[in-house]
């Protein structure tokens, strides 16, 4: 035996616990031990040994034993659906515990067996798990719904196993299978991204023609189509309002950047010097969550579009083009980011800038949502205006000593040719975008 295997034969030992019978069962043994050596009688040491004897034999069975291991192996298998979740919107997961093997030893596991589930606080939501178990002679299926309440990556499992011996003498509880690592995605508002400020300029970059009926598609109508692109025809096929889509009509790609001062720090990284952290965090998710809005909708509204959030390593990000891949590669995005403070996040703004520039097409449309600038910033991110269409979303901290760069850099933007709405966390993702269209139109 090695000595990990050794280690966790330990730690298996360590969790096992007389049950209440047990306790009853040694308590008599000692007593029938004690008596028969002062009476002298064999017979009564011997019934009083068996029993102490018998916990033992117990406790050490079931420290010894493997759940996932020998004759009575049992597998887990979880299935959530759906995979990633979304935040704030609840997913099914089904677990199954089942034997390995149709043998006796696993169906005698399975029936002392009883589970639970170990979610992380962001999976469960603030009422917790509930299950719906069902128990078959092979298998024990449970079935549960979880509320994530925040972006991320958050563990799921492994279980928790709880079971006695054949005469419930005693009871160990094991870990089983392993933790899934659950994909949260943030909210998405679908936003009027069709905008008769953005129809202007995509008729400026491509010249403003009719779609004939050899060039056109059909796709399903989002907030902000003009009406007069209706196919009535293939909306009636359909079942669902549907409009013409010129394929040549060269719509222009988007890329919508993230300023990840925005968000919190990595947990091991926040200090008592900035904001208390739940706010951050909220601020944070509020401009996540604003950010792949802009970037889903633009997406669904036929524009190939990319999310970059700044980073100190730039590395080049393709547009993204499809609905359904498109939008999954978007929001995969956002999952693992986290905030940047000082110095480095002014480089990873600077750096990432810097970066658009050498990569952006003439024809681009850039969306982003910032924070309040420095000097040295607002000029890096002001040249962006110079190369096309910028559009920023300025985000209004809440602590009113860090609002002395809002104006500065509201100003400087619009300098440079961007067009800028301020707005503060927590407004709804389709007015902080009205604000910006209207400016723009």
């Amino acid at each position: 035996m090695t000595r990990q295997q050794a280690g966790s034969a330990l730690r298996r030992l360590a969790r096992v616990r007389v049950t209440g019978r047990g306790g009853a069962l040694i308590c008599a043994g000692t007593v029938l031990i004690a008596t028969g050596v002062v009476l002298d009688l064999p017979d009564v040491v011997g019934l009083g040994a068996a029993g102490v004897l018998a916990v033992a034999a117990a406790w050490a069975t079931l420290g010894w034993q493997r759940l996932d291991a020998g004759r009575g192996a049992l597998d887990v298998e979880r299935d959530i659906e759906p995979d990633p979740v979304v935040a704030g919107r609840p997913a099914t997961t089904r677990l199954t515990v089942r034997a390995r093997a149709r043998t006796g030893a696993a169906y005698e596991r399975l029936a002392r067996l009883r589970l639970s589930e170990q979610a992380a606080h962001e999976l469960a939501g603030p009422s917790g798990i509930r299950a719906h178990v069902r128990a078959h002679p092979d298998r024990i299926a449970v079935e549960y719904s979880l509320s994530p309440v925040r972006r991320g990556r958050w563990p799921l499992g492994p279980v928790l196993t709880t079971r006695t011996d054949a005469f419930g003498l005693a009871r160990t509880t094991q870990p089983l299978g392993r933790a899934t690592r659950v994909s949260v995605w943030p909210r998405t508002t679908l936003l009027a991204a069709r905008t008769a400020a953005l129809g202007d300029i995509d008729r400026a970059a491509v010249g403003a023609r009719l779609a004939s009926s050899d060039d056109s598609v059909l796709r399903e109508y989002v907030p902000g189509d003009d009406p007069r692109r209706v196919h009535w025809a293939g909306s009636a096929r359909q079942g669902r309002l549907m409009v013409r889509a010129d394929e040549s009509a060269g719509l222009r790609p988007v890329t919508v950047l993230l300023d990840r001062r925005l968000l919190a720090p990595p947990p091991e990284e926040r200090s008592g010097a900035h904001a208390p952290a739940r706010t951050v965090v909220d601020d944070g998710e509020w401009a996540v969550e604003l950010a792949a809005s802009v970037a889903t909708s633009f997406l669904e509204a036929g524009h190939p579009t990319r999310l970059i959030a700044t980073t100190t390593t730039p590395v080049r990000t393709e547009h993204a083009a499809g609905r359904r891949t498109g939008r999954a590669q978007l929001l995969d995005a956002t999952v693992d980011l986290s905030g940047l403070r000082g110095s480095e996040a002014d480089e990873a703004l600077t750096t990432t800038v810097r970066a658009l520039r050498a990569d952006r097409v003439r024809s681009e449309v850039v969306v982003a949502v910032l924070g309040p600038l420095g000097s040295g910033q607002r000029h890096a991110v002001a040249s962006l205006g110079a190369d096309g269409v910028a559009w920023a979303l300025l985000v209004v901290p809440r602590a009113s000593g860090a609002r002395h760069d809002v104006d500065p850099t509201a100003d400087d933007l619009r300098a440079a040719g961007w067009r800028v709405a301020a707005c503060t966390p927590d407004t709804p993702a389709e007015r902080a975008w009205s604000a910006l269209t209207e400016r723009a139109a």
